[in-house]
């Protein structure tokens, strides 16, 4: 068996090697993993003893894993979906354990066995179009900042790009002319180009005019001229939202987030008559599975679906009389 230290040599290169240098893995994901593994270790340092580097591969073995898995349930009150995502990243750790550790394959294999947990899937979000221009009407774009959010929440809302691809877009990511379209590298770095309708076009066109600041290259800069984080458009984002909820009533009742934005592309698209295999390579989605929850969300779509059925016909009720003298008999008892 290796020394002890080899584990931390093991999630190294776990995390420089497989994740980012081969598998080329978002930034958010990378994050997610780390996170999970700080907590792992936090746990590991209370329960046993020990420090991270201190630990074997040995010491995180399936009945470890789910007591920790348990304890970020009862103690930090995280979700099952938190308790899962943890798992996943567990998962992919322990799979690639597999390959450069052999010899503890029976330990690596009961790790790999805890089930994912169950849990209630939450009714998709999205916004409809007065919902959604109502939000854009409460941008003041007299201002340059003002300029700048309406321009993003309308490139959000008719392309559906992730808030993490929107963020990243530069001020070349921009085609515009015949085929006008946007460039943006999603999920496992693949590229992909979206087209752009002719009133996004026309408020990229202006907006492209405005002069970057400091120099910046970023398409939607922060005022220093860096790029803004996830957290920042979604606080621009509630901005608007809260006062959109002053004369939008059915915003009242929603949580709106970047994702929601994207959402509701995708249900506009849907409900245009867009195939979903279409609306797949749109939104850059690894599996038709994401895809299709859209058509459970859809409730127009339903109705509609509902509507070309025959109706059954409502036949006279008619009390049931018994032919046969022995089942009259049996009756009676």
């Amino acid at each position: 068996m290796r020394r002890t230290k080899d584990l931390a040599v093991l999630i190294e290169r776990w995390f420089t090697d497989r994740l980012m240098k081969h598998r080329g893995v978002s930034s958010n994901t990378i994050a997610s993993y780390r996170d999970t593994f700080r907590l792992l270790f936090a746990f590991a340092q209370t329960r046993l003893g020990r420090s991270p580097s201190e630990l074997t591969l040995r010491d995180l073995d399936a009945p470890f894993i789910g007591a920790f898995l348990e304890d970020l349930e009862t103690k930090r009150s995280a979700s099952v979906r938190t308790r899962n995502l943890r798992l996943t990243a567990i998962r992919s750790f322990f799979r690639y354990a597999a390959f450069e550790e052999p010899a503890h394959s029976a330990h690596i294999q009961r790790v790999l066995a805890i089930p994912s947990k169950r849990c209630d899937k939450r009714q998709l979000q999205f916004l409809t179009r007065p919902e959604i221009e109502a939000i854009l009407d409460c941008t003041d774009r007299s201002t340059w900042l003002g300029r700048r959010d309406y321009t993003l929440l309308l490139l959000a809302a008719q392309t559906g790009l992730r808030v993490s691809e929107i963020i990243d877009l530069d001020r070349d990511s921009v085609m515009l002319g015949r085929g006008a379209h946007v460039q943006c590298i999603g999920k496992g770095r693949k590229e992909r180009s979206t087209p752009l309708t002719k009133v996004a076009q026309q408020a990229l066109r202006y907006w492209l005019k405005e002069p970057g600041k400091r120099g910046s290259t970023a398409l939607f800069p922060n005022t220093h001229g860096g790029r803004l984080s996830a957290d920042g458009v979604q606080a621009l984002l509630n901005k608007y939202v809260a006062k959109a909820r002053e004369h939008c009533v059915s915003l009242r009742s929603k949580r709106v987030s970047p994702h929601v934005l994207r959402h509701s592309a995708a249900m506009e698209l849907l409900q245009a008559g867009v195939d979903c295999s279409v609306i797949a390579l749109w939104l850059g989605h690894e599996a038709m599975e994401t895809t299709l929850t859209y058509l459970h969300a859809h409730l127009e779509l339903k109705e509609s679906a509902l509507a070309k059925l025959k109706p059954y016909e409502g036949a006279k009720a008619e009390r049931f009389r018994p032919s046969d003298r022995l089942l009259e008999f049996l009756n009676t008892l």
